[in-house]
């Protein structure tokens, strides 16, 4: 039961004590306050033009099959390697990355080499990222660039110097909510000068979807409308390579010819 001592031992407790606990409850308030204030902080920052363009340099980059694609459909698609990698910083701040394709079973023998230079779309453009394609000056020292030792590579300020054609623009914006991709984007309808195999333009199509996979498609046009060259079903799927599948392209035994009866440019297919 209560007594009159009970009592008195309540009003002799430590003041520290009680002082100690005020502080420290005020430091877990303003602990609290500050975390809330960045969390609001980062939740509420908007991506810049730039962080646009970073991304879609990162998910280009990398070693890609369209292995699962030319397993569904052997007749209208192979099994290519995509490989690029950052080569060099503009003094704009563009990304230039290098790129090359080529036969899973050939990866050392790239059919294509490009040069890929990433950049914000301008303000008055409504688009958010810009994608040029360039030819390689010399294009033969550039074979397996991405696969050799960095200082084994042409440097920063020689890939600049071997920037030559201007091939391609491709014109990127973000992908609507509930869209596999992140950003989609093509040529102009009218697409760009192309002479190969009795075109007269050519266009392509760019898709950057999660988890860095790619979708490609290119083809050519002569001046009637009728497409002359690139596959016709949709676009090249480019997944990114598990783990183990680069030890699998450098087996010797992978390098056999390929059995095709069909020369190969670019993703499209050149009949003899």
């Amino acid at each position: 039961m209560c007594t009159g001592s009970d009592s008195g031992s309540d009003s002799k407790s430590d003041p520290s004590s009680n002082g100690w606990s005020r502080a420290r409850g005020a430091v877990l308030k303003s602990l609290v306050l500050i975390g809330g204030a960045l969390l609001l902080r980062r939740l509420t920052k908007s991506t810049t033009r730039w962080d646009h363009a970073r991304i879609v340099a990162e998910s280009l980059s990398g070693e890609k099959f369209s292995k699962e694609q030319a397993a569904r459909d052997p007749d209208n698609y192979f099994n290519f390697r995509w490989l690029s990698c950052p080569s060099a910083d503009m003094v704009d701040g563009s990304k230039v990355l290098y790129f090359e394709q080529a036969f899973w079973r050939t990866p050392h023998k790239p059919f294509r080499q490009r040069f890929f230079m990433v950049k914000p779309c301008a303000k008055e453009l409504k688009c958010d990222v810009e994608v040029s394609t360039y030819a390689i000056r010399d294009a033969e020292e550039y074979k397996n660039f991405c696969d050799r030792p960095r200082d084994q590579r042409p440097q920063p300020e020689e890939v600049i110097g071997d920037i030559a054609e201007h091939l391609t623009t491709i014109h990127l914006k973000r992908c609507e909510r509930g869209k596999r991709c992140l950003y989609e984007g093509s040529t102009p309808a009218d697409g760009f000068p192309n002479s190969w195999n009795g075109a007269t333009y050519c266009t392509s199509e760019l898709a950057v979807l999660k988890n860095n996979e790619i979708h490609a498609w290119d083809r050519g046009y002569d001046d009637d409308g009728n497409q002359v060259w690139g596959v016709k079903g949709g676009p090249y799927e480019f997944k990114p390579a598990p783990a183990s599948s680069f030890d699998d392209v450098l087996n010797p035994l992978s390098f056999a010819s390929q059995p095709v009866g069909k020369r190969i440019e670019g993703s499209f297919v050149l009949q003899e």
